[in-house]
């Protein structure tokens, strides 16, 4: 007999669970895209996407998933032959930086161990070997969707001031925009890219590129770019269609309007207080069951993870035998260790976009309940301990 009969729960790092709200705005018939209501609609959207990412610059939408939205910042920034500088703290990273390679860039990377990430100090000592700028651009997960490593912007943007170094910033804000605090323009990020399937609580298929006066002008120079992924008519359309080079996307944009919504009428920095406290009750689950056994967490500081996502070390194969049970019995899916050494080691909690106190004890007391069914060695007390931190916050 099996407990999953029922609503099942995704509790992986995207595609996110979708609210209600969002899944009814999709439910209605095709709109007419030359003119009306889907145009004004349309126009509104941009004004919450730039509050989401905190800034007051340029944003543009594609028809696209994530790894789109790699070479679409690439291509508009980078002509052949450039040089960039990769800050990578697990396999998306590294994701990127394979992207830029096969565009034509010359890539350089700084790498971590993958419980944390790349110290500022590094990237400032590599600037300051740069005397002749050859880097045009540095660039780093914000949250590397893998590892859970959650990357200083601020600070590798003060490295780039005190060399004085006309690097881009470039910030790959996929699995942390609409949960981990992320200002564009306060963290002096020239480039940050997301998409629809996380904190923005939307199907996949659309991303977007948020991108200010620096980076348009690098776009001048930029020799790759095909009209497709050129993000100039796309911020700045001069007649509808060029938003999105082409057909509008226009369920995934009433979709979208539906999931912004949800976050004003939330409040952005409620939106990133929620998501920090249901990460803190998650990391206090994982090292109570850490006290016995291998359970650990993947991220050394908690200053350095992810309010969205959490990387698990239970050792091979228990791991892939948790999440087994847990999806077939309990009806709750749990990520895969991706990128991690062995993969069947390891395992993920996704923790957002629409995410609450009920549905994270849930997937906690199921993975609490697996460790006890399959007789794998932890400490007792995971779900009170989270309990606790809930209440206490």
């Amino acid at each position: 007999m099996s407990l999953s009969h029922g609503r099942p729960y995704l509790a992986i790092p995207g595609p996110s669970v979708m609210p209600d709200r969002v899944l009814a705005a999709m439910q209605r018939p095709a709109p007419n895209i030359y003119t009306g209501a889907l145009h004004e609609m349309t126009a509104t959207l941009f004004p919450d996407l730039k509050r989401a990412a905190g800034t007051a610059h340029h944003a543009a939408i594609y028809i696209s998933n994530g790894h789109g939205m790699w070479e679409a910042a690439f291509l508009n920034v980078l002509a052949r032959g450039d040089r960039i500088l990769a800050l990578v703290a697990g396999h998306f990273g590294h994701g990127w930086v394979a992207t830029a390679r096969a565009l034509g860039a010359e890539v350089e990377v700084i790498e971590s161990d993958g419980a944390g990430p790349v110290d500022p100090d590094r990237l400032a000592d590599r600037l300051r070997a740069d005397r002749s700028h050859e880097i045009r651009a540095v660039i780093s997960c914000h949250v590397d969707t893998a590892t859970g490593v959650r990357a200083d912007m601020a600070g590798y943007r003060a490295a780039l001031d005190a060399a004085g170094h006309p690097a881009l910033l470039m910030a790959d804000c996929i699995a942390s925009m609409g949960c981990d605090r992320f200002e564009m323009d306060a963290m002096g990020v020239d480039v940050a890219i997301t998409a629809s399937q996380k904190g923005l609580m939307t199907p996949p298929g659309l991303g977007f590129a948020f991108f200010n006066e620096r980076a348009a002008e690098a776009r001048r120079r930029a020799d790759m770019v095909t009209p497709y992924w050129d993000w100039r008519p796309r911020a700045a359309p001069e007649l509808y269609y060029q938003y999105f080079a082409g057909t509008a996307p226009t369920h995934h944009l009433y979709a979208l309007r539906a999931a912004l919504d949800l976050i004003v009428e939330e409040g952005i920095e409620a939106v990133w207080s929620r998501h920090a406290r249901l990460a803190n009750s998650i990391w206090a689950a994982v090292e109570a069951w850490g006290r016995e056994g291998e359970m650990r967490l993947g991220v050394r500081s908690a200053e350095d993870r992810s309010h969205a996502v959490t990387s698990i070390h239970l050792g091979a194969p228990d791991a892939d035998r948790l999440r087994g049970w847990c999806e077939t019995e309990m009806g709750v899916t749990l990520g895969i260790g991706l990128g991690r050494t062995p993969p069947e080691g390891w395992f993920r909690i996704g923790h957002m976009g629409h995410v609450n106190a009920h549905m994270v004890l849930g997937a906690l007391g199921t993975i609490e309940a697996g460790l006890s069914a399959l007789s794998i060695p932890h400490g007792p007390g995971g779900v009170t301990a989270a309990a606790k931190a809930l209440a206490a916050a």
